[in-house]
Parts: structure tokens; C-alpha cells; sequence
């Protein structure tokens, strides 16, 4: 797998995706409807998973650990990341999945399977966004003035994005052949949360440690998202920047790789 098949599969990438948007779309107003559909709450659960989250942390980590949130007030603290982290944790729970939930679709008709994925991200996108608006309610109830570093949080988002992308492409088709990894994906992700600075501040983790912790790439990116809306500071800027490359790396790559392994979805789903 040489850069130039990498460039020309990610030029098919970007064509594919103008031709089916119309595609995407409805896959994901699909997914919105049958998450939501005949539930009391709607799209309050988009907001009840990190709002109680928010909760638990708080009373753990705020009140008993007294765990530092560099001088912001625990309960924004916490929320501001892990409305992002919520939006990763759902997008790859669910895209993981995505293509063994629609074996019907898959074994039928063709299309490109990629499409099932960033419908998830559009739907997970929604519930980014209605969990969004309690921050902007926090941020008026403890005097928090946003700043015109707040506008960091666009290019944070697009470099989150297609990092879970990149990895969904992996997990998704890797779970068509062991189903394992459907399984264990929920058990990774509550690992890797511990590993994110969601319930701490970067800031508490040792200098000697910290190379090593920042190669998680969400790393860098929920500081920055924290740093942003709560501080009024740019992030590092080399760190975001480390992520983004890997992130690239990984969607051409991974790309390349979901390819090929979708032309046996339909025999092995």
C-alpha cells in the first residue's frame, strides 16, 4: 500500500462522498428517527448520558478525590469535554457495528459501505450539538465570558472527526469478520477515558510521562476543546497539529484498507 494508491483512493473518498450525500442523509435522519422514535425524553438522552456523567464526576473526582480543574468550577469543567468524548465514545460504539446491524442492505445492493459510517457521524453530530447547548447555560450560570479563541473548537472538531473516522474504518470492518470486536469495544473506551484528560486536567500529568500520555491522540484534543471555550487560550498548537497528521494518516490508510475488505462484506456478513 504505497502513498500514490493512498492519494487516489482518497480522491474516490471525496467524489464518492458528493455523489451520496443524499445517501448519508438519509441513513442518518434513519438512525435519529429509530434511536428516538417512541421515546418520552427524544433527543434529551443526547444530553442525559454526559449530564449524568457530569454528575458522578463531580461528587467523585470534585468532592471526594478533590482531583484540580485549573480554577474552573468542576461541573463545566467536566461537561465541556465530555460532551466531545460522548460524541467519540457513541460514534465508534455505534459505527463499530454499523455494517453487521444492515447485513440485510449490505448482502442486497451495493453501496458504498462508507456511507453507514459518516451517517453515524452525522447522527452522533446531532446529540454533539443539543448536549452543546447545556454548555452554553453552564457558562452563563458561573460567569464564564467565551472569547474569540472559542473558534479553535472548529479545526479541534474536524481533526476529531476524521480520527474516528480513520478508526471506524478499521473496527467496522474488522468486527464484520470477529465479532469480538463489537464486544469489545465498550470495555476500550472505558479504558481509554482514564487515559483522556475528561476527569483531570492535563496539567496533573507528570512532566516525565506526559510524551507518552500525549500519543493518545483525543489527548491533546479535549485539552484543547477545555482551553478554548473555558480559558480563552489557543491550544498548543504543535500538539493539535501532531494529531491532525496522524489523523490523515490514518483516514488514507485505513481507507485503503476498508476498500478492499468491503468487496467480501456481502459473503461473510
Amino acid at each position: 500500500m504505497d502513498s500514490v494508491n493512498a492519494g487516489r483512493v482518497s480522491q474516490g473518498f471525496l467524489h464518492e462522498l458528493a455523489t451520496y450525500t443524499h445517501l448519508i442523509t438519509s441513513f442518518a435522519r434513519r438512525d435519529i428517527r429509530a434511536r428516538y422514535n417512541q421515546t418520552v425524553f427524544g433527543l434529551a438522552w443526547a444530553v442525559l448520558e454526559p449530564l449524568s456523567l457530569m454528575v458522578v464526576l463531580t461528587v467523585v473526582f470534585g468532592r471526594f478525590a478533590r482531583i484540580p480543574s485549573d480554577g474552573i468550577p468542576y461541573p463545566v469543567f467536566s461537561y465541556s469535554a465530555l460532551i466531545f468524548w460522548t460524541f467519540f465514545t457513541r460514534s465508534i460504539s455505534q459505527g463499530t457495528t454499523v455494517m453487521v446491524a444492515n447485513a440485510s442492505l449490505v448482502r442486497k445492493i451495493y453501496f458504498p459501505r462508507e456511507t453507514l459510517l459518516l451517517a453515524v457521524l452525522v447522527s452522533t453530530g446531532l446529540d454533539l450539538v443539543v448536549a452543546a447547548m447545556i454548555v452554553a447555560g453552564m457558562l452563563v450560570f458561573y460567569k464564564i465570558v467565551l472569547t474569540w479563541a472559542v473558534l479553535w473548537v472548529i479545526p479541534l472538531l474536524i481533526i476529531q472527526v476524521f480520527f474516528t473516522f480513520g478508526l471506524l474504518c478499521i473496527t467496522s470492518a474488522l468486527n464484520v469478520y470477529f465479532r469480538d470486536i463489537g464486544h469489545g469495544i465498550p470495555l476500550a473506551l472505558q479504558l481509554w477515558m482514564f487515559a483522556t484528560p475528561v476527569a483531570y486536567p492535563l496539567s496533573v500529568v507528570p512532566d516525565w510521562l506526559r510524551p507518552f500520555y500525549l500519543l493518545n491522540p483525543l489527548a491533546p484534543i479535549i485539552d484543547g476543546y477545555r482551553r478554548a471555550i473555558l480559558l480563552g487560550a489557543a491550544p498548543d498548537l504543535y500538539q493539535p497539529g501532531a494529531g491532525l497528521v496522524v489523523a490523515l494518516l490514518l483516514v488514507a490508510f485505513a481507507y485503503v484498507g476498508f476498500k478492499r475488505a468491503e468487496r467480501t462484506f456481502a459473503d461473510v456478513i
